[in-house]
C-alpha cells in the first residue's frame, strides 16, 4: 500500500474484511483508495471496485496510486468517480463539462442546470440502479447533512442487486446530538456533529427497505466522549431481498430452528413456523445464513423411496 494512502486515510473501522472474491463493491466517501485497494486484493481479478468521493485532493492521490496498486497486485479492477455519496445518480464530471458550456450566471440558467443534472441522472448515472454487490463505507456517512441520510441510505439500497448487501463502519453516538454540538464545525470534521444514535443508525437501513440487519463489531470502549454522550465505532451489515408482494405458489418449506418462530418483518408478512410458511415470504430471504435455518418438505415419491424397503420387509415377514 502507498504510504501516501494510509497516512491520509481517517477510517473508524475495516468493511474490506466482509468481502468475498469475485463480487462488485462501491465504497462510498473512498477519500485516498485504501479501502479500494484492499477490496480489490479480496475480490481478485474476476471481482471490480468503484470508489465514489466528491473531493478532487482525495480523487487525485487515489488515481494517481491505482497503477501503482495494480502493478503490485498484478491486475487493474479498481476506479474511482467524482460524486456526493447521498446522490449516486448524478455525475459531477459530466456536470463539470455542462457548466462549462452554459454556465450559471443568472436565475433562469440556474433551473436549467438543475434540470440538466436531472436529466444526467437518467441517462448517465454515476451508479446504476442494482449494479453493486456489495456497498461498503469507512467512517463517511456520518458527514453527510441530517437532511440527506434518508436519501443516503435510499441510495445506497438503489444501487445493490437483488441479494446484495451494505457493510458500513461508521461512528454511532448513545444519545442524540443537540443542536449546539450539530453546529460545531471542528466536531462536524471530526465526525461527532452528524452522528446518528446507533438506535437510528440500525432504524436507516430498516426504512429504507433493508433486511437482516446485524451489528457484525461494535467498540465497546468508546471513540470520544463530549459532553457525556459517548461515540464509538459500529460495522453494520444489512441486505437487500426481493420487493413488492408475494404470491402463493402452493409450496412450503419448514423452519428448522433453533427458535419457535420467527416474525418476517423482513419479508412483509406472516410468521416464520416450525410448521410451515408460504413459499412467497421465503423467496424474499436471499441470505444464506437464513436459508439454511429451512428444509424443503419431502416429496410423496422421495418418502416411499425411503420407506419401501421397509414396508417390503414387513409384509414378507412370516406371521
Amino acid at each position: 500500500m502507498p504510504p501516501e494512502v494510509i497516512e491520509r486515510d481517517y477510517g473508524c473501522g475495516d468493511p474490506s474484511k466482509y468481502l468475498r472474491a469475485g463480487e462488485t463493491v462501491l465504497d462510498l466517501g473512498s477519500g485516498t483508495g485504501k479501502i479500494c485497494f484492499i477490496a480489490a486484493q479480496v475480490v481478485g481479478p474476476t471481482g471490480r471496485v468503484i470508489g465514489v468521493d466528491m473531493t478532487d485532493e482525495m480523487l487525485k492521490v487515489a488515481r494517481t496510486n491505482a497503477p501503482v496498486v495494480a502493478e503490485r497486485i498484478g491486475y487493474a479492477n479498481v476506479e474511482f468517480r467524482k460524486g456526493r455519496i447521498q446522490d449516486l445518480a448524478l455525475d459531477l464530471v459530466k456536470l463539470d463539462e455542462e457548466l462549462q458550456v452554459r454556465p450559471i450566471t443568472n436565475a433562469a440558467l440556474f433551473v436549467q442546470a438543475d434540470g440538466v443534472a436531472q436529466k444526467l441522472r437518467l441517462k448517465h448515472p454515476l451508479v446504476g440502479d442494482e449494479s453493486v454487490d456489495v456497498v461498503v463505507s469507512n467512517c463517511v456517512l456520518n458527514l453527510v447533512e441530517p437532511k440527506s441520510k434518508r436519501q443516503l441510505f435510499g441510495e445506497i439500497f438503489r444501487v445493490l442487486r437483488k441479494g446484495g448487501r451494505a457493510v458500513i463502519s461508521d461512528i454511532v453516538s448513545d444519545e442524540e446530538v443537540p443542536e449546539d454540538l450539530q453546529n460545531d464545525p471542528e466536531l462536524w470534521s471530526g465526525c461527532i456533529s452528524g452522528a446518528l444514535t446507533e438506535e437510528g443508525f440500525l432504524r436507516s437501513f430498516n426504512d429504507a427497505g433493508f433486511y437482516g440487519i446485524q451489528i457484525l463489531k461494535r467498540d465497546e470502549k468508546p471513540w470520544q466522549t463530549v459532553e457525556g454522550i459517548e461515540f464509538r465505532s459500529v460495522t453494520v451489515e444489512a441486505f437487500k431481498g426481493k420487493q413488492g408482494p408475494c404470491f402463493e405458489r402452493n409450496q412450503a418449506v419448514i423452519y428448522r430452528g433453533p427458535f419457535k418462530a420467527i416474525a418476517a418483518t423482513y419479508a412483509g408478512e406472516g410468521n416464520i413456523t416450525q410448521g410451515g410458511i408460504n413459499m412467497g415470504s421465503v423467496s424474499k430471504v436471499s441470505h444464506r445464513a437464513l436459508t439454511e435455518a429451512f428444509d424443503e418438505p419431502l416429496t410423496r415419491a422421495q418418502v416411499m423411496a425411503i420407506v419401501s424397503p421397509f414396508i417390503r420387509r414387513a409384509t414378507s415377514t412370516p406371521a
